[in-house]
């Protein structure tokens, strides 16, 4: 075996434990990594507190340095086992992985941006895989797709409400008037808003008789108009529902979602990793 073929089999075994759920080795990988996220995430709001921070805040620094070096060794290692560097890089979660490491070593720098590292939660993402629900990653392009096609109902539906709240909240404005905290058009309006969403704050509400049997059509109105959007949503989605899906992810484009039996990506072309003890050969 070759030094370039050596290699090669390595970079697929890396891959497959690092991006795959489906093996043992990747489930293990991807809890522990979840694992070190919440504890991350967990020393950076306990270092926020004064009291802790006075107390622990050396240990905690340590924590925070230490699972920063790892996450830089594991982004590493996820540019190495990639076939594109650079794509998974500007991917959604080449991007999250950046900015999870990044911010510590911004805090030499810049005193208090440690706490950017936040940001680090968003990478449970990954327990989609590991949870085999991988349909979900995929939902968000689903998503996208069902939003595009009812775009123009979803318009339509936008200016309807619009007209409504205008229409009732200057008919509010006439009858409860200033006195009652309907100071103008804008504010009646605003009240509207409230009413219709269901949001309620309570800052303004009618008085009279008659206002608040206007508010009680609004509210009434309001459970209705809600159920609008996302009836138009929901059946776009459900048309184009995927099922039977793994967490293969491509070694080139980075893509999952991809079919139980696939052997090749959907969207390239490009071999998956194949089971363990098969070569893939290019």
């Amino acid at each position: 075996m070759t030094q370039n073929q050596h290699y090669t089999h390595w970079q697929h075994r890396l891959h497959e434990i690092i991006f795959e759920a489906d093996t043992r080795a990747g489930k293990y990988f991807d809890i522990f990594l979840i694992l070190a996220i919440l504890l991350s995430v967990l020393v950076v709001m306990m270092d926020s507190v004064s009291a802790i921070n006075r107390a622990h805040g050396t240990g905690l620094l340590m924590v925070e340095w230490g699972v920063t070096l790892l996450f830089t060794l594991e982004y590493l290692l996820r540019l190495i086992c990639v076939k594109k560097p650079l794509k998974y890089a500007i991917s959604f979660l080449g991007v999250v992985d950046l900015l999870a490491i990044l911010p510590t070593y911004l805090s030499l720098f810049v005193p208090g941006s440690h706490y950017l590292v936040v940001i680090r939660v968003l990478r449970v993402l990954r327990i989609f895989r590991v949870l085999k629900l991988a349909t979900y990653l995929g939902e968000a392009s689903v998503l996208i797709r069902a939003l595009k096609a009812s775009r123009r109902k979803i318009i339509v539906f936008l200016i309807t409400v619009l007209t409504l709240v205008i229409i009732f909240g200057s008919l509010m404005y006439l009858i409860e008037g200033g006195a009652n905290g309907f100071t103008s058009i804008p504010k009646s309006i605003y009240w509207a808003i409230v009413t219709m969403t269901t949001v309620g704050y309570g800052d303004i509400s009618p008085k009279t008789g008659m206002g608040q049997t206007m508010a009680a059509m609004v509210m009434i109105l309001g459970y209705g108009i809600i159920a609008v959007p996302t009836g138009i949503v929901t059946s776009e989605i459900t048309r184009a529902a995927q099922k039977g899906v793994t967490t293969q992810v491509c070694p080139e484009c980075m893509a999952e979602g991809h079919d139980l039996d696939a052997r090749f990506c959907k969207h390239c072309a490009a071999q998956l990793n194949l089971s363990p003890g098969e070569v893939i050969t290019r």
